[in-house]
């Protein structure tokens, strides 16, 4: 291995630029984006960079190295599934050559996000030497639950239907606990056997429950499970009643408790659950 000054390196930001559009996103994370010396992002998140600058635009590029007004240079990288080891390898040589690296994450890194592979691949390739700094971003189950109104003012928690990584007696098992216990719950990946999940909560929680289904939560017109941002209130007995709104990464569904409760206005339906099931008097 080489010989490194730390006192010259670089760091290694991890951003969270929630569902993508510069208008998302904190200031931090843009910030992060548009000084790296190296931006690591997919396709459509840099599609969506572009949008106002944060990244250049990509004429400026030329071989994937774009200069800035001020001459400093930057160059830019496409993530895919299958090169994250190989580009979290690469990430950490670049910082201890004394750059800065952007490694995009949607959503929060740290909500099934990329924040975990960063660090257990700094201590697979002896890499505890690079800093690395988590920039936050909007989840979807914060994004979700802003369209829908105020369905997470009280406990709630997160699953992924994915069982890329574990199987499905242990997803069955926190969905199962997590229903009993009484938390708002907000599904993710949504794509692998929603309708099963949803049968798994039927069993311990009330049909008339309000739930939420989410596509693309901030992303407007740029969405990309259905025509642009989408949502829908139903109810957990008839959740399964609309596939044809439960698309691919982009959606999320929000089951509530017996204490959410749809509240209508002049502008249409929203979910809320009171914090604690308390009354206006309470607060």
């Amino acid at each position: 291995m080489p010989e490194y000054d730390p006192d010259e390196y670089g760091r290694l930001y991890v951003v969270g630029i929630g569902p993508g559009l510069p208008h998302a996103m904190t200031q931090r994370a843009k910030e992060v984006v548009a000084t790296a010396d190296c931006v690591v992002a997919s396709n459509l998140y840099q599609e969506f960079l572009r949008r106002d600058g944060t990244l250049p635009s990509e004429d400026a590029f030329t071989d994937g190295v774009a200069t800035r007004n001020d001459g400093s240079r930057q160059e830019l990288v496409r993530s895919s599934m299958g090169r994250q080891v190989e580009l979290a390898r690469e990430a950490f040589e670049r910082v201890r050559d004394g750059q800065t690296v952007a490694h995009v994450s949607g959503g929060d890194p740290n909500v099934y996000g990329k924040s975990d592979l960063i660090y257990k691949m700094a201590d697979a390739e002896d890499a505890t030497d690079v800093p690395i700094e988590v920039v936050p971003g909007v989840t979807a189950a914060l994004g979700g639950a802003a369209n829908l109104g105020a369905p997470l003012s009280n406990d709630f928690c997160t699953i992924s239907l994915s069982d890329k990584w574990r199987g499905w007696a242990e997803i069955e098992e926190k969905l199962r606990a997590a229903a009993i216990s009484g938390f708002v719950i907000v599904l993710y990946n949504c794509w692998r056997d929603y309708e099963r999940a949803i049968d798994v909560v039927r069993e311990e929680r009330s049909d008339d429950v309000p739930v939420g289904i989410v596509n693309d939560a901030g992303r407007g017109d740029a969405g990309r499970n259905r025509e642009d941002e989408t949502h829908t209130i139903t109810t957990l007995g008839a959740a399964t009643e609309h596939d044809d709104e439960v698309g691919g990464m982009g959606t999320s569904i929000l089951v509530g408790t017996h204490e959410t409760e749809v509240w209508e206005n002049d502008h249409g339906e929203h979910l809320v659950t009171p914090r604690g099931g308390r009354d206006v008097e309470d607060f």
